[in-house]
């Protein structure tokens, strides 16, 4: 590995650090948001309800404008998402401007657009993390988001990418053969890359248990990679076995999910709740979400809201209630981020 690699590396571990310990020492600030500089994606894989094929990119003004918002705000890391980020043509000044503020910057792609000039930029901007998700070897009508169309660029990346790397791999929601997670992960590890397992939706938007087959391939990738979150945390295994999770959610306060139009919502799956603009989003927004109860939480399926919740998960019981998108006890699963 290139000594700039292990440099970057190093310090951007002790950046995490120096967050996380922030973040135990106050509950006044966001520490994950995630933000869409467009909705537009180049794909459309069935089981995804976070994208259109017209919407043009949010003005680089109004996005610098929201990521120094966050920064008012005081959040850690910021991850641009979407959509597909990479169709952005501002892309690189969004990164820089995330750096900027101090927070960790981070991007969740399909990678499509990567070449070795890109990846370079992305290097240059600042970016610290990225993930991919690939659901399958060979596409198919669920999902293009395939081992053969990537592998060229995950070969770009382990050369070029000073940046961390975490591929996801999926079960569930329709993907045809489950083998294809456990040819995914190992790929992704033989090249250097972290690796994850994620249970995605069906084509109706919900959950369900993992089959037999699907259960062996998600024991085998996570046995792959025990430094996976997931590996000491009982939230996924609760998803798979198509069980509820007992958890203190601190969306809205620990976790923002800031849509196209510069809106605050919990999360992806509870679009217009709260609802408020960033611009006016306020701290006081932030320690009141983080004590208020989502009867939502209990069937969530959401995995980075929950490990950004998992932070606080020993203190703070919260003192009220809300019910975003269905009357308390609908029990119905969202989709896995």
């Amino acid at each position: 590995m290139p000594l700039r690699r292990r440099v970057r590396g190093a310090m951007r571990r002790m950046r995490e650090l120096g967050s996380i310990a922030h973040a135990l020492l106050s509950t006044g600030h966001p520490y994950m948001a995630q933000i869409v500089p467009m909705r537009r994606c180049n794909l459309a894989c069935a089981y995804c309800n976070e994208y259109d094929d017209h919407s043009k990119p949010v003005p680089l003004d109004e996005m610098l404008r929201r990521i120094d918002d966050l920064g008012r705000l005081g959040t850690s890391v910021i991850t641009i998402s979407g959509g597909e980020p990479l169709l952005h043509p501002e892309l690189d000044q969004i990164i820089a401007r995330i750096r900027k503020t101090g927070a960790i910057a981070g991007m969740i792609t399909n990678g499509y657009l990567l070449n070795a000039e890109r990846i370079q930029r992305l290097n240059k901007a600042g970016l610290d993390h990225m993930q991919i998700s690939i659901d399958n070897v060979m596409p198919d009508e669920v999902s293009k988001k395939s081992l053969k169309v990537l592998d060229q660029r995950l070969v770009w990346l382990a050369e070029h990418a000073d940046f961390h790397v975490n591929i996801n791999s999926v079960v569930g929601g329709g993907i045809q053969n489950p083998q294809d997670a456990y040819t995914i992960s190992q790929r992704a590890l033989g090249l250097g890359f972290s690796s994850t397992i994620g249970i995605i939706h069906d084509g109706d938007g919900q959950l369900k248990p993992l089959g037999g087959e699907e259960r062996t391939v998600w024991d085998a990738v996570r046995k792959l990679t025990r430094r996976s979150y997931s590996r000491f945390n009982h939230f996924q295994e609760a998803i798979a076995n198509g069980k509820t999770n007992d958890w203190r959610c601190r969306a809205g306060g620990r976790y923002l999910y800031v849509c196209e139009n510069g809106l605050v919502h919990y999360c992806s799956q509870q679009r217009g709740f709260p609802a408020t603009p960033l611009s006016q989003y306020t701290t006081a927004d932030v320690k009141r979400e983080f004590l208020t109860e989502k009867t939502c939480s209990p069937s969530c399926t959401i995995s980075c809201v929950h490990q950004v919740s998992y932070i606080d998960h020993w203190r703070a019981p919260q003192t009220s209630q809300t019910s975003p998108g269905a009357p308390a006890g609908h029990g119905e699963l969202v989709q896995i981020q």
